[in-house]
């Protein structure tokens, strides 16, 4: 009898510590490798493709118009031999002013940097999605080792219920409800095993992999100690890329309304041209300047609503961004508050809870196993033992989940 108490007691020590059966893994995805991997998501390489081409379009932002070249007759009379006007090949080239294509070539720059913050921006996103998955398989791999654990011991209890069976101390009904319970313990590690293949293909296409590809994930997570941070507003407007995209957008309305206040600088043209005369009159050319006056009150009134027009989107963009500063100011105070709250609940599962429903299993066990107890209340140990343990794996990814998204309201990656 002695030996057979030994057992089960050693079962249960490794049921707690979270031991289970070492069996074949494929190959170990660490998350710092997840993350490195998202780049190659198509979500963000068409961000690249996208800076590229706003880059290349600033390069030609310097370009002039095109000259002009004509050729043809000149104040020449429609008779067939005539003996006045001319045949005249002239040319004509505009020159913007110098400061509305610096003006351009600025505002073009800027374009790209605001599409860098949307892709840092849509990356964030991203690689919060991929933490999630991340963080509930290794929630998903830790609730199997519970259920094995669980296995193992009602396992054990059959095996002694039919024992004591042949002896005529243990009811057929029990044997049967132990069974079942077995039975209840495939269905729901079928559950898991389902959530975790789903898992894996929402991170393989995350990382831009095949999505059938299995990989092994770390289950030692650490959780941060985010409660008892400060938000700082100035850091945090620097490292959110939705924030800095907000910047990017004012600062591109400051070079919009300089390339509309340059619009009131003149540009210049020359015009040269070369004439033959008939009639043996000697031949004449032309050479002429031109300056635009765009001042003048007919010219003027676009460039003038323009600039009355991007003051107040400078206006409503700055209030954009101190509301989202806001808002983020006020997320990151309540998942604080969250996170203090999951950790006094995970703590008291495992301080309290779980030591607590661990002594009334092995009271039970003891006295079923000295016979001054039933396997009903052993096989109740084993539910609440395990509905306790599966309640703090609940706390657990509450927690990584909420520190998931306090990471990515601080945009950390």
């Amino acid at each position: 009898m002695k030996k057979e108490i030994i057992n089960p007691m050693l079962v249960i020590l490794c049921f707690l510590a979270g031991i289970t059966v070492v069996k074949a893994q494929a190959p170990l995805l660490p998350l710092d490798s997840v993350i490195a991997r998202i780049n190659a998501n198509p979500a963000l390489t068409v961000y690249n493709a996208k800076i590229s081409a706003q880059d290349a379009y600033a390069a030609g932002a310097k370009n002039l118009d095109a000259p002009k070249i004509s050729a043809g007759q000149y104040m020449t009379p429609y008779s067939l031999e005539p003996n006045m006007g001319s045949f005249m090949i002239s040319g004509e080239q505009m020159f913007t002013n110098p400061a509305k294509l610096r003006a351009k070539e600025d505002y073009m720059k800027e374009a790209s940097k605001i599409t860098a913050a949307d892709k840092d921006y849509l990356k964030n996103q991203l690689i919060a999605q991929a933490k999630e998955y991340y963080y509930d398989r290794v929630v998903l791999e830790k609730k199997l080792g519970v259920l094995q654990g669980t296995r193992e011991l009602l396992e054990y209890m059959l095996k002694d219920a039919n024992i004591r069976l042949s002896y005529g101390k243990e009811k057929l009904s029990n044997i049967y409800k132990t069974k079942a319970k077995l039975f209840n313990l495939d269905n729901q590690q079928e559950q898991l095993s389902n959530t975790i293949s789903q898992n894996n293909i929402m991170l393989n296409t995350l990382m831009f992999r095949n999505k059938q590809e299995a990989f092994s994930v770390d289950t030692s997570v650490v959780v941060q100690d985010y409660e008892t941070t400060f938000t700082d507003t100035s850091v945090l407007a620097e490292k959110r890329s939705d924030i800095r995209g907000i910047s990017r957008n004012i600062e591109l309305q400051r070079l919009s309304a300089k390339m509309e206040y340059d619009k009131r600088k003149p540009d210049f043209g020359i015009q040269a041209g070369h004439m033959f005369t008939y009639g043996g009159n000697p031949n004449q050319y032309i050479l002429m300047a031109s300056i635009t006056i765009p001042i003048v009150p007919w010219a003027s009134k676009e460039y003038k609503a323009n600039l009355k027009g991007i003051r107040y989107e400078k206006d409503a963009l700055q209030q954009k961004r101190m509301d989202i500063l806001n808002q983020a100011e006020g997320e990151l105070a309540a998942l604080r508050t969250q996170i203090t709250s999951e950790k006094r609940q995970l703590n008291n599962y495992l301080e309290n809870i779980i030591p607590a429903l661990r002594n009334s299993y092995k009271t039970a066990l003891i006295a079923y196993d000295q016979n001054t107890g039933d396997i009903q209340s052993v096989l109740d140990g084993i539910k609440d033992l395990q509905a306790a343990r599966m309640g703090a794996l609940d706390r657990l990814q509450q927690l990584l989940i909420l520190q998931v998204a306090y990471e990515k309201e601080n945009e950390k990656y």
